[in-house]
């Protein structure tokens, strides 16, 4: 007997104030840009939309890297194709491990055969800079670094640039994350010198998830090529996706490009730039200070200490015989706003209230502020 037609109607999500970890507020002008008409992911006119693409995601990462490019899935997948290429079976990785994507980053490492040296920090505080050189004088053969530099699950950020320092005194690249940073406080690749980055479209880029930016230097692709293994994975090997993405007008297929997503992403850096990188980095800083004196007036008080922490995402404690969930729910249910809980040993103990791209606004941060004092008083 053939199965009938289910009747459903037309999926109208609500508008939601999205103010956790992510995605963030998406601007009109982004999401009708998604809304264009589809095009063959080898059109003329796609591909030049490419190239203006990498351009424009240079100047967020502030980088001159050829290899810059946005990869077809979210920032985890930015993770594991920057793993994938760059650690081959037996290769020494100090891996620092100061939350949830730091200790996802050491799974990958060890998926891939690699040997990680695991420097770990405590959750809510930066990575310490004097353990990874220590743990680089322990093993002068580790091949890379890899730190997370916004840890999007406690708030902290980390010194990117004296991490990238210590590891070239001992001749070893560098992976960082910067989903979380990207846009909304400075990520300088060249002046850091980092070799190889990732991001996500959906955070302080205020676009919608499903693209993950990233960035490698030429000592990084020369590893990549001088590897004495393939890469395990088909999909995210470098070799192949270059295919792609990095021929101007000789581009050969690798896979279907998500064509509409990619035109959202056009347009919100479009937008990036439009502000300026530094004024983003500055509107990021100014909502944090504004937020920050409206949650101590609350009595919250901040998990990350003031010079380590990130401006974009702010984790606060849940107050004693609160219940993180009801207040969440509440938040959501009356006043359509989401703010983020907590990941890991922090679950049910802290609040993630982020301030990203189109999201960090001073409005959006006087109506959390104004939404939470009304909540917190019932409990």
């Amino acid at each position: 007997m053939r199965q009938a037609a289910p009747a459903t109607a037309a999926f109208v999500p609500p508008r939601r104030i999205l103010m956790g970890p992510g995605p963030s507020d998406v601007p009109q002008r982004v999401l009708e840009a998604m809304a264009r008409p589809t095009i063959g992911h080898l059109d003329p006119a796609f591909q030049a939309m490419m190239e203006e693409l990498k351009v424009l995601l240079r100047y967020a990462f502030q980088t001159e890297n050829r290899l810059t490019f946005p990869v077809s899935g979210p920032g985890s997948v930015g993770m594991e194709l920057c793993l994938v290429n760059l650690v081959e079976p037996g290769d020494e990785v100090v891996v620092c491990v100061n939350g949830v994507f730091g200790a996802r980053m050491l799974e990958i490492v060890r998926r891939c055969g690699g040997v990680p040296v695991v420097v770990q920090d405590p959750w809510g505080r930066a990575v310490d800079v004097n353990k990874v050189e220590d743990a680089l004088r322990a093993h002068p053969k580790a091949r890379l670094v890899t730190f997370v530099h916004a840890e999007t699950s406690t708030g902290a950020q980390s010194d990117a640039a004296a991490l990238a320092a210590v590891a070239q005194r001992h001749g070893a690249l560098t992976v960082m994350d910067c989903v979380t940073s990207l846009g909304g406080t400075p990520v300088l690749i060249d002046a850091w010198g980092i070799d190889a980055a990732y991001s996500g479209s959906q955070k302080c880029l205020s676009c919608t998830p499903g693209l993950a930016p990233v960035t490698f230097s030429e000592r990084a692709v020369e590893r990549v090529r001088a590897r004495a293994t393939p890469v395990q994975s088909w999909f995210m090997d470098l070799n192949l996706v270059l295919g792609y993405w990095g021929g101007e007008g000789r581009r050969t297929y690798h896979h279907t490009a998500p064509i509409n997503p990619l035109y959202g992403l056009h347009e919100a850096l479009r937008m990036l730039a439009e502000e300026g990188i530094e004024q983003a980095w500055a509107r990021h800083r100014a909502m944090h200070e504004a937020l920050k004196a409206g949650l101590a007036g609350l009595g919250l008080q901040f998990v990350v200490p003031e010079s380590e922490r990130l401006p974009q995402l702010n984790a606060v404690f849940v107050p004693t015989g609160v219940d993180d969930a009801a207040v969440r729910a509440r938040l959501l249910q009356e006043f359509d706003l989401e703010i983020g809980a907590g990941l890991g040993e922090y679950a049910g103990k802290v609040w993630r209230i982020g301030l990203m791209g189109h999201a960090c606004r001073r409005e959006n941060v006087e109506y959390c502020l104004q939404a939470l004092q009304r909540v917190l008083a019932r409990h």
